[in-house]
């Protein structure tokens, strides 16, 4: 399929809409859904990436949300990844008028923290960026370079966060850390929820599995308006010849089966993201992806606006 009729069905995929957006309130953009490595992924000979270099089916960046307060004319990024750049610029076209206020760091996997780096002198230059992170992560910053390059020229700020407490950004934001179980070789893993006044969200990219998790998932649901969560893989036969508990993450037919009796207004909820290359639900036109959003779940394109509104409505 041609590159530009691929694109078109992709809608909202890899740019901010151009249309007006509300002038107040809190909304988040997604600008990336894929795993760390991206898509396509480095020295990846297989068909699902052959696809790409065919001009058949777009690059995905990694995965990340950002935050605009309108309100308080503020911009957040849920994780700093390896597409920094453009994800940075799309967000800052979004809301000229709006600074960058903080990046918070869910943990110290390289699609999560490595486009940190463009924040130093070689590059932004930036000045006490706040970097919200875990004591582990704080301390791997801190001890490790180059990023405690970015300490000691106050190019970042790092500022605390700790499991299952509240951090104020503005009178109509907050942010709240939750403990998540994963491969923590150099830092804590978190899901972060993100509250205005009226909704709350929660940003859960990576996870082993949901039954390792001290939450139990569907009543979790009931509690939030969105979630965006781990669906690096499909399957598990995605990565023939591979160990998959040395990789692990909640498959996407798990989740399905998991909460296939849960109501369909805590299904619709949610939004998959952080594919690795080879899910085929990455792809739109795969029999996957629809068998997906037919059983009504959503898949996160980049580009996409979700509003948390500040203003409640009583009826």
């Amino acid at each position: 399929m041609p590159w530009l009729v691929f694109m078109l069905l992709m809608v909202g995929a890899c740019s901010p809409p151009n249309n007006p957006i509300d002038s107040d309130g809190i909304e988040v953009v997604v600008l990336g859904v894929a795993q760390d490595a991206g898509y396509p992924q480095v020295a990846c000979d297989k068909e699902c990436c052959r696809a790409y270099y065919r001009q058949e089916r777009p690059r995905q960046r990694v995965v990340c949300l950002g935050i605009i307060d309108r309100d308080a004319k503020s911009l957040y990024m849920l994780e700093a990844t390896p597409d920094f750049v453009s994800q940075w610029h799309d967000l800052q076209e979004m809301c000229p008028e709006c600074n960058l206020q903080g990046i918070i760091v869910s943990h110290a996997h390289i699609g999560h923290y490595t486009g940190l780096m463009y924040l130093g002198h070689e590059s932004m230059g930036a000045k006490d960026v706040p970097v919200y992170a875990m004591p582990r992560m704080r301390q791997y910053l801190h001890s490790n370079g180059p990023w405690s390059q970015l300490i000691t020229h106050q190019n970042i700020r790092l500022l605390p966060m700790a499991d299952d407490s509240t951090i104020v950004l503005s009178p109509n934001l907050q942010i709240k850390a939750m403990l998540v179980p994963h491969r923590d070789e150099y830092s804590e893993t978190v899901a972060i929820e993100v509250s205005s006044s009226c909704k709350k969200m929660v940003f859960l990219p990576d996870i082993d599995k949901w039954e390792k998790w001290d939450r139990s998932l569907g009543p979790y649901l009931a509690q939030i308006d969105i979630a965006f969560l781990d669906a690096t893989f499909y399957s598990g036969s995605e990565l023939p010849g591979r160990d998959m508990s040395t990789v692990p993450h909640p498959f996407v037919i798990e989740t399905l089966a998991l909460l296939q009796s849960a109501p369909a207004h805590d299904r619709a909820k949610i939004h998959f993201l952080h594919f690795n290359h080879t899910n085929p639900i990455m792809n739109s036109l795969s029999i996957n992806y629809k068998e997906v959003e037919a059983s009504g779940f959503n898949i996160a394109i980049d580009g996409q606006i979700h509003h948390l509104e500040n203003h409640c409505l009583d009826f």
